[in-house]
């Protein structure tokens, strides 16, 4: 007869060589899963998706900004980044209409972009509210239209940029030189 005990064998998640050799792999599955997820959800929005379509409202916007550059058209915009209001004063061969649209595009993030409705106070003078604080770079347009899905009907368009972090106030015009 022999004295020798069954040696006691453990189930295979309590085994030192399962973890030794999966751990690593289960770790870099995890760091795999958590690195795509962080790339969807904070990706860039610089690139537009539909080329063709952009492409093709070049023609509209460079139409907007030669009707904008003949009639000589000019506006300034000065924004109160205390209160949020935003001033704009048009000059230009023109009558101008009631209410405007003035689009602020962020550079690096769509979801940032705003819309604000102008409203005349005075002849060639508007007034309007930010609907959220404003920082760094903005794209500025300016329409004649109170829909925002006529934006790409206007009669004429004024573009502009600012850097709120090194003035409030800047000069939006065409960019296209007057015809002759």
């Amino acid at each position: 007869m022999t004295d020798q005990t069954p040696e006691k064998v453990l189930p295979w998640y309590r085994q030192f060589w399962f973890w030794f050799v999966f751990g690593p792999l289960i770790f870099i599955i995890l760091m795999c899963v958590l690195t795509v997820t962080i790339a969807f959800k904070n990706s860039d929005d610089v690139v537009t998706d539909n080329y063709y379509k952009v492409g093709r409202m070049i023609n509209q916007t460079l139409a907007q900004d030669e009707k904008a550059a003949e009639l000589h058209l000019v506006a300034q915009v000065k924004f109160d980044l205390v209160t949020g209001e935003v001033a704009l004063s048009l000059t230009g061969n023109h009558s101008f209409p009631k209410q405007m649209l003035l689009f602020l595009d962020n550079p690096a993030k769509a979801n940032k972009d705003q819309s604000i409705l102008l409203t005349e106070i005075s002849s060639g003078n508007y007034r309007g509210e930010l609907r959220e604080p404003i920082e760094y770079s903005w794209y500025l347009a300016l329409v004649p239209e109170a829909d925002v899905n006529r934006r790409k009907q206007a009669e004429w368009l004024l573009t502009g940029q600012i850097d709120v972090a090194k003035t409030n106030e800047t000069i939006m015009q065409s960019r296209a030189l007057p015809a002759k």
